[in-house]
């Protein structure tokens, strides 16, 4: 783990969401340096699911060898903002830094999101940020090295990281296109950058997206804390960064992350807007109970799911596609079915940990296999070679050719699953 180094003693530190999760471990890390820090967030008194207020996170950053101003604040009201930043820098003379952490999620769609909700994460996330940073840029600007540090996610135009939850998607990219903007209006004078984790972290947030047992496959909130703390340890020109955890600690010489895991050694959620498979993220939290809320919702033009052969069949290449499979296949098929059980089935080979199933593939498909579906029982069940069946006619192939050849690789793991 990363080794505080003193550089933010004495540095005033304004923390949004600080009384719980990344904001709290952030906020201890620098004041393991003596650092001011002033928790702004809402949490006064004590929440009947959520750990943790103001008070009890200022006791913790007092315990830690910082300095603690507690604020309870809206960081969607203009006032209360101004009341805070007023009290800083009545307090501490200043502030340097700017951690935009508060942030609220709801991964539903278009049709599912409540209005309310929406203004709520466009509130927070976009309105907060930007509102939080316009009344703390003036007093960043007196500062010897201010920063400003966003936890949001690169901007990934990927569709698939609209499709499922439109509404949150675009309220977390406000706070990156904060970042965007900000760091050449103010570059020079302000360092303005964006950390994002590689996988998930365990937060109460995710406690309630995912169910029980979802913490092992998540990081402890310190990885977060020892990124930012690498991050505002930089210099002013270290700026328009949109910075993942792992690779900023990679950065500074860290090589063993296992200390950073709740269960180390086991196998880890990545996180959102990284570009790693969205369906097999979904399927890995479903398998502990994920809420419905989290679960990308079907496709109204999507064709029923089958429980017969085809539906079959993908049931036991679920079974054995794991990220070995995909590291050496790095391919997408897609399968247009006709026949007596004829639909458009999926199989990812590229990203993650693999995933498949009905429906077209959430990217491009590298190779689509046209056939009837009773010769595509017959080809996964070893009965029926890929290449054979090409030769004579039964399938047809649009794409990359070598990816059908390592497909039977696929074929004889399944019949050894005793398909």
């Amino acid at each position: 783990m990363l080794q505080n180094t003193g550089k933010l003693a004495g540095c005033t530190l304004f923390i949004t969401g600080a009384s719980r999760g990344i904001g709290k471990a952030i906020a201890l890390k620098a004041a393991k340096d003596g650092a001011n820090i002033v928790i702004a967030a809402k949490t006064a008194e004590p929440h009947p699911k959520l750990p943790g207020t103001i008070y009890t996170a200022a006791q913790e950053v007092e315990a830690a060898g910082g300095k603690a101003l507690a604020c309870v604040v809206d960081i969607r009201d203009e006032q209360q903002i101004g009341e805070a930043v007023q009290k800083a820098v009545d307090k501490f003379g200043g502030i340097d830094i700017l951690v935009n952490n508060a942030s609220a999620i709801n991964l539903t769609g278009t049709l599912e999101t409540p209005m309310k909700k929406v203004d709520l994460m466009l509130g927070i996330n976009l309105r907060g940020t930007y509102l939080t940073s316009k009344l703390v840029i003036p007093h960043l600007l007196k500062s010897r090295s201010p920063h400003i540090l966003n936890l949001s996610p690169p901007l990934n135009l990927n569709p698939v990281w609209f499709k499922n939850h439109t509404a949150y998607t675009m309220a977390k990219y406000g706070m990156s296109m904060c970042v965007l903007g900000m760091s050449e209006e103010f570059r020079g004078r302000i360092a303005v950058n964006a950390l994002w984790p590689r996988t998930a972290i365990l937060t109460a947030a995710m406690d309630m997206l995912g169910g029980e047992g979802v913490g092992k496959q998540c990081r402890t909130a310190d990885i977060m804390a020892d990124a930012a703390y690498a991050i505002l340890s930089q210099p002013t020109d270290y700026t328009g960064q949109f910075l993942v955890d792992e690779d900023v600690l990679k950065g500074q010489g860290i090589k063993d992350f296992d200390p950073y895991a709740v269960q180390p050694g086991h196998p880890l959620l990545p996180d959102f807007f990284l570009d790693e498979a969205p369906e097999s993220l979904a399927q890995q939290m479903e398998q502990h109970g994920a809420t419905p809320a989290f679960k990308p919702p079907a496709s109204s033009s999507a064709t029923p799911p089958s429980s017969g052969p085809i539906e079959s069949t993908f049931d036991v290449i679920r079974g054995v596609i794991n990220e070995d499979v995909v590291k050496s296949t790095q391919g997408i098929y897609q399968f247009d079915l006709s026949g007596e059980h004829g639909g458009v089935w999926f199989l990812d080979l590229k990203s993650g940990s693999g995933s498949a199933g009905q429906g077209q593939p959430s990217a491009k498909a590298d190779v689509i296999m046209t056939m009837d579906s009773s010769d595509f029982s017959k080809m996964f069940a070893g009965k029926l070679k890929p290449t054979m069946a090409f030769m004579s006619g039964k399938l047809k192939i649009k794409g990359d050719m070598t990816l059908a050849i390592k497909l039977e690789k696929l074929m004889g793991k399944m019949n050894k699953a005793k398909l």
